[in-house]
């Protein structure tokens, strides 16, 4: 593009003391002389100079359009690019920014995977941190549970909490307690994790603002089922430590290779279908009436108040505060939530521990299982040692979710 500098017009052909020419002046044929591909000349600028005395003129003639105007010098700038350099130029820099978007886009992917997988883990120790607690504290209902279960004690409960005060100890009544953990810390992180992974993404394939009852209660059997598939085999060595004999294995360990050496690898499975058949319903029952009593309170113009006035006051809340339903509700919800799961699944948690009992040579199904239970003590028999597992239920359950709850928060654990 040529640029040109104009003094006003006059009708002389030259102003005294110099004339900037018209860019009409110079003819196209002239400018398009210099070739752009060598020159990448980006502008043209015609000086002329006329000396005062007319007949010694310092000028040089050059013949333009018409009258041919005269000018002393040209100038010729070279500061930009050629056509094809530029187009090079331009496509350097926009690789270079492709290159760089992709990078930031690695590295934001990077960063985004990184804190979900921390995130994760977070959620899985809330879980684990949530069920140690609550077993170590309800451990001696759990032994009471098992000597009605696994032993088939005949004894009335009180007569049973004599028996093995006097014969153990106080720390009988904990005895297993370690095993239990074991199995229970990664079974209720798997199944807390699960639930709320299962539920989230449901919710989002529906395209619901607000999870369903029916996508909570397939995310609490899809939970338990998964919980299951993981954490049956430390379930299994557990019962058999505990059953007649268990005592002279020698702990985890020789448990773990007296089964593996007797009945196989896969035997650590017993009960699998039952475990599976038990845990879909109980996890749907255990976390879709919770999620349903914590939504419905949530909703009520009680839930709404405690939660404005949480926002208001978010700083100065401590850990305990900040749980949504507070801490009597919580456990209340979690002690509803439990007692509702082990009543409707606990004969299926009979059979799974009679199933687990069973040696090879002797091994029947579950439905067999099942119709020789009724058959040896009836329909009551599948509900033996009810009462003492909902006493370690209750407690269980809800010392479970305030505790879950609560290391959500402390450990700032992000929605899946």
């Amino acid at each position: 593009m040529s640029h040109f500098m104009k003094q006003p017009e006059s009708s002389d052909s030259f102003f005294p003391g110099g004339l900037f020419l018209n860019p009409d002046t110079i003819p196209t044929s002239f400018i398009s002389f210099f070739p752009s591909s060598s020159s990448k000349a980006s502008s043209v600028s015609c000086f002329s100079w006329a000396s005062p005395n007319p007949t010694t003129k310092l000028v040089s003639v050059f013949s333009a359009i018409g009258g041919g105007g005269e000018f002393l010098s040209l100038s010729l700038s070279f500061n930009s690019r050629s056509s094809e350099d530029h187009h090079r130029y331009e496509n350097k820099k926009v690789c270079e920014k492709e290159e760089e978007e992709e990078k930031e886009n690695n590295n934001v992917g990077l960063v985004n995977h990184g804190s979900r997988a921390i995130n994760m883990t977070k959620h899985l120790w809330a879980g684990a941190v949530a069920a140690m607690v609550s077993r170590t504290f309800v451990a001696p209902l759990e032994r009471l549970k098992l000597e009605y279960m696994v032993r088939g004690e005949q004894r009335s409960l009180f007569d049973l909490i004599q028996a093995i005060a006097t014969s153990q100890g106080l720390k009988g009544f904990w005895k297993g307690n370690f095993v239990n953990i074991l199995r229970t810390a990664p079974f209720k992180a798997i199944n807390f994790y699960a639930y709320d992974t299962y539920r989230n993404k449901l919710t989002r394939v529906m395209g619901n603002e607000e999870s369903t009852n029916f996508e909570r209660f397939v995310a609490g059997a899809a939970a338990g089922i998964t919980a299951t598939l993981l954490c049956l085999p430390m379930d299994t060595i557990r019962t058999v430590m505990v059953a007649p004999g268990g005592e002279a294995l020698g702990g985890v360990i020789g448990a773990f290779r007296h089964v593996i050496k007797t009945e196989g690898f896969f035997s650590l499975y017993k009960g699998l279908v039952p475990s599976i058949i038990s845990m879909a319903p109980s996890g749907a029952v255990f976390y879709g009436v919770y999620d349903i009593l914590k939504t419905a309170y949530l909703h009520s113009p009680e839930g709404m108040k405690r939660i404005q006035d949480m926002k208001k006051e978010d700083q100065g809340l401590s850990a305990l505060e900040q749980l949504e339903l507070g801490p009597i509700r919580t456990l209340l919800y979690g002690a509803i939530a439990g007692c509702c799961s082990e009543a409707a699944t606990y004969p299926f948690e009979v059979v799974r521990r009679q199933l687990q009992m069973q040696v090879h040579a002797t091994r029947m199904n579950a439905i067999a299982t099942c119709v020789k239970i009724v058959e040896q003590g009836g329909v009551p028999a599948l509900y033996v040692g009810l009462i003492p597992s909902l006493l370690q239920v209750l407690p269980s359950a809800a010392i479970s979710y305030l505790v879950y709850e609560f290391m959500k928060i402390v450990l700032k654990v992000e929605s899946s």
